[in-house]
């Protein structure tokens, strides 16, 4: 692929570490675990997001925008690295966030809607969920152009043809930290949420041959629509980047460990994160890697994912997200 081709703002100086989780793979008794650390990324508190925004900021830019709008849960991930990228642009940021769960928002949360005013972000819209989150995002654009203001409009997740070419980059990392590391991957397993990670890692590994499987833990979705999405999504990057279109077969999404819905905790996401923390000091968040970490522990204790498989687990940040479900994740609470 030439990736270099498109316009790209830079937030993170080097490449994001592959790690080896002995402990948590001792402790499963099968398959010998890695994880990609991108929650380690650039921007305030890293995660996924930043490699996406990295391309849409760019064109936010090249179209001379002087404000970022985009949506989100009311945790979103998402939103808080596009206010950080407002801020390291020399931009504004406006929010539309959805009520996925009715009532959830509250404007003194902890978590990411703490870190949202920090930020300085100029307006935050709630919505609820069914509400047309394109029609409150363009309303936003249209106020600001009667200001005589430019805003330029992030799809929730950055996960477009555009912000979804900052995994089809990551894929050719993985390959090449691969290649230096003499390791090759038998698996690769990755939250798929809004679906642009895991659409640019299936477009990135199948341009360059790769023959990787990619298994996507959904977080709210059930694993029909979300394979559907997917696709669709991999032949808008692949036809944006120029290169081979993805074969349908090669999307697998597993829904098992959704639970009740978006956001809402499960027994395993707790058991995950607490998990991941107590053995390899590495934190996860309730809603995407610890749903996602979850699904990769309950493939190997299945027998899914073989005992010799090398499993590279991609880490899409979000701990900040922790603090707003210190209650349930607490000892205490898990004890009970």
């Amino acid at each position: 692929m030439q990736l270099a081709r498109f316009p790209r703002r830079r937030y993170t100086l080097s490449q994001t570490p592959i790690e080896r989780m002995e402990h948590l793979s001792g402790h499963l008794g099968g398959a010998q675990l890695y994880v990609k650390r991108d929650d380690l990324l650039g921007l305030t508190s890293g995660g996924n997001k930043t490699r996406k925004l990295e391309f849409l900021v760019a064109e936010a830019l090249k179209q001379r925008a002087d404000t970022l709008i985009t949506v989100g849960a009311v945790q979103s991930n998402h939103c808080r690295l596009t206010a950080a990228a407002a801020v390291r642009e020399g931009l504004k940021c406006r929010l539309v966030l959805e009520q996925r769960v009715p009532g959830s928002y509250r404007a003194d949360a902890s978590g990411n809607n703490f870190l949202f005013d920090l930020l300085g972000v100029e307006k935050i819209t709630v919505v609820n969920a069914g509400d047309d989150l394109n029609a409150a995002m363009e309303a936003e654009r249209q106020a600001l152009a009667a200001e005589g203001r430019t805003g330029y409009i992030i799809p929730g997740g950055g996960s477009n043809a555009i912000g979804s070419l900052g995994y089809a980059a990551c894929a050719e990392e993985i390959l090449q930290q691969g290649f230096d590391m003499g390791l090759e991957f038998d698996r690769v397993v990755v939250a798929s949420g809004s679906g642009g990670t895991h659409a640019g890692l299936l477009v990135g590994f199948n341009a360059n041959s790769a023959g990787l499987p990619i298994t996507g833990i959904n977080v709210r979705r059930p694993a029909a629509e979300q394979e559907a999405n997917i696709h669709a999504l991999t032949a808008q990057i692949a036809d944006y980047a120029g290169v081979a279109a993805v074969p349908r077969e090669a999307v697998v999404c597993r829904d098992e460990w959704v639970g009740p819905g978006y956001s809402l905790p499960t027994d395993e996401m707790v058991e995950a994160v607490r998990m991941f923390a107590s053995l390899e000091g590495i934190l996860l968040d309730p809603v995407y890697t610890g749903k996602a970490a979850a699904g990769l522990i309950g493939l190997i204790r299945a027998g899914e994912i073989g005992r010799d498989e090398r499993v590279l687990f991609v880490h899409t940040g979000g701990s900040p997200a922790l603090y707003a479900y210190q209650p349930i994740l607490s000892g205490a609470a898990a004890a009970q």
